[in-house]
């Protein structure tokens, strides 16, 4: 008879993992449930605010002034680099130097050269935040040059930075990684949201995968029964609302300008792409449209991207805050794919519904098994 296998906890002496543009906490509270010990480097002084106030080991400042050396510790890399030049809504400067910012990885990588004076003009003449989607390749080339290469590395960013990440991923195989990328729809894991996020994974041992849904895709008009019958339905936005009374949210985007054109989605739904304009939405009652209620909270969109109910928000531009992290929930599942674990759904529901506790940083929440 098979003996079963017992779930067993990250032991975070031994994980320790450096977040890159860390924000305000998204990854580091899904290393936090799984027990991984982190450092976040973050310059914004909101999001730090917010960091210190969740008991958040932080680094104020810029990424670009540490290496891997300042880390000898670290055996995770992970980072989203600022994405709001190459999404849709942003002014699309990144989208405008993608094939210059690909020359640059090609020559750090290939050619070993230094090129950091040449992003620095990219900077100067298009948004700061472009070139920076190189700086965790120069982290990671760091680390290897050094002799002590990262274990795991995990990058997310919007869809639009998926011919970086190929890049990255061939760059990162011929340093003897095992590498997986692509688009994950977070309300396929469990987030009451439709949101994209490109994703990279590189293992130095073991097989890297993509995590699997747990949750099906949502179709608009279709309900939440439909789909894969081995998955769970998606969550929608008053599953993790339950003191709103039904309600419909118009968007703060539209279509040329045209208010009519805007997006609507129902409080039976999940919501649309949290952004940093979140607090701009338009919530009017079901039972009637003309009627207006209070927009979401800064505690509500937090929930809508699965930070624990009553994570201590701080500082100015809260709004911004929420739309620039990666839903914690989503982090799980990727973080837990990068070490080779994987958990229960119904755990990380308890995890996710349950208090935020700073004191309990170090202490890992969610039970794993090798996957």
């Amino acid at each position: 008879m098979t003996a079963s296998v017992q779930p067993q906890l990250f032991p975070s002496a031994q994980t320790h993992m450096v977040d890159l543009f860390a924000g305000p906490g998204g990854l580091d509270v899904a290393a936090h449930w799984l027990g991984i010990n982190v450092t976040g480097i973050e310059w914004d002084d909101d999001a730090c605010a917010t960091r210190t106030k969740a008991g958040l080991v932080t680094k104020h400042s810029d990424v670009r002034k540490f290496g891997p050396e300042d880390f000898p510790d670290a055996t995770v890399l992970a980072g989203g680099p600022p994405c709001q030049t190459y999404t849709v809504a942003g002014g699309g400067a990144g989208r405008r130097s993608l094939d210059q910012v690909l020359e640059y990885l090609h020559r750090m990588v290939v050619d070993g050269e230094d090129v950091t004076e040449e992003v620095s003009k990219l900077h100067g003449n298009d948004d700061e935040r472009t070139g920076l989607v190189l700086e965790p390749m120069r982290w990671i080339l760091g680390a290897h040059r050094g002799g002590k290469p990262y274990e795991a590395v995990v990058l997310e960013q919007v869809p639009a930075v998926l011919p970086v990440w190929d890049a990255y991923a061939k760059a990162l195989q011929g340093l003897e990684y095992n590498v997986a990328c692509g688009v994950l729809h977070t309300e396929q894991f469990g987030v009451p949201q439709t949101r994209r996020r490109a994703i990279l994974i590189a293992r130095r041992h073991g097989k890297a995968e993509l995590p699997k849904p747990s949750h099906r895709l949502y179709r608009k008009g279709r309900s939440r029964s439909e789909g894969d019958s081995d998955l769970l339905p998606w969550v929608s936005m008053e599953d993790v609302l339950p003191d709103r009374k039904k309600f419909v949210v118009v968007s703060n985007y539209g279509t040329g300008g045209d208010p009519k054109d805007r997006g609507r989605r129902r409080s039976d739904e999940p919501s649309a792409t949290v952004t940093g304009k979140i607090s701009r939405n338009r919530l009017y009652s079901t039972a009637s449209l003309s009627r207006e209620l209070e927009r979401f909270t800064p505690e509500e969109s937090g929930r809508l991207q699965t930070f624990p109910v009553d994570y201590p928000w701080s500082g100015k531009q809260i709004a911004q805050q929420v739309g620039n992290a990666i839903p914690p929930r989503l982090a799980a599942h990727v973080l837990a794919a990068a070490l080779g674990r994987k958990f229960e759904t119904a755990d990380l529901d308890r995890v996710v519904g349950a208090a935020w506790d700073p004191g309990l940083y170090e202490k890992p929440l969610l039970p794993t098994t090798q996957a």
